[in-house]
């Protein structure tokens, strides 16, 4: 009984030592895929830096210019903290699909066998998801948002941005559309898991539309209005959408 009792001691010590280990070379996983994620970061960081002229005036100043707004720089060594800003974001959003790529291979182990052959898709999708958003800011909000802010109020005063604050609502709302945009991808992937139906979706439904209003002036912090409600317009269909996909993603988990 005794050397029973001690030979299932030993056992559960064993198992113990195995989840640790298991639990530690998780940990370790996570830390590489970390690691590989803010090399391919720098690296397409350095990249942009070297275009970093045309992507400001070319690209970024384009809705500005387009609105016929005045741009003022008011901080010493101002433009060059903003030049330094604008090549991390440009490196963090050219790298998209190695950040993915790195996340579904961290999740990968907790994914059935034939769900893995699918994680190129995934990573395709959700790269083309969050662009799609970016673009979907770029020609569509921005250039309404800009043309409002411009020419709002009385002629008497003149319509003056400092630069800093106009980058940060161009990028602010870029990123956020791309990450809303991101929707359909997360209801996929909860789907899979169980842990998101569509019946619950359309339980919820109205109370979704209330938080993605609420949602839309969180992600757009500082910009107008009109951009909000240009945000929460496609943030409502991407919902609908997200509702079939996860219909369709429950019954291949069936």
């Amino acid at each position: 009984m005794a050397a029973e009792e001690t030979t299932q001691n030993g056992d559960e010590s064993q198992q113990g030592s195995d989840v640790e280990m298991s639990f530690l070379d998780h940990i370790e996983e996570l830390r590489w895929r970390i690691i590989y994620a803010i090399i391919g970061i720098l690296i397409f960081t350095i990249v942009a830096w070297f275009f970093i002229d045309p992507l400001i005036e070319i690209v970024l100043l384009k809705p500005a210019r387009d609105a016929n707004a005045s741009l003022q720089n008011l901080r010493p060594f101002g433009q060059l903290f903003l030049y330094v800003q604008v090549a991390i974001i440009v490196g963090i959003v050219a790298s998209l699909p190695n950040i993915f790529y790195q996340l579904w291979q961290f999740i990968a182990p907790a994914l059935k066998k034939r769900e893995r052959k699918y994680i190129l898709w995934i990573v395709f999708f959700s790269t083309f998801c969050f662009l799609a958003g970016i673009a979907f800011a770029y020609f569509v909000m921005l250039p309404l948002a800009m043309k409002f802010a411009a020419q709002f109020g009385t002629a008497e005063i003149s319509n003056e941005f400092a630069i800093d604050e106009y980058m940060s609502i161009i990028i602010s709302v870029m990123l956020a559309a791309g990450v809303v945009f991101e929707l359909p991808m997360i209801s996929f992937f909860l789907s899979k898991l169980g842990i998101l139906t569509p019946k619950f979706m359309r339980k919820y439904r109205r109370h979704a539309i209330v938080i993605i209003l609420v949602l839309a002036a969180f992600l757009t912090p500082g910009a107008d209005p009109v951009s909000q409600v240009i945000l929460a317009i496609p943030l409502v269909l991407l919902y609908e959408i997200s509702i079939f996909i996860s219909k369709i993603s429950s019954k291949k988990s069936a």
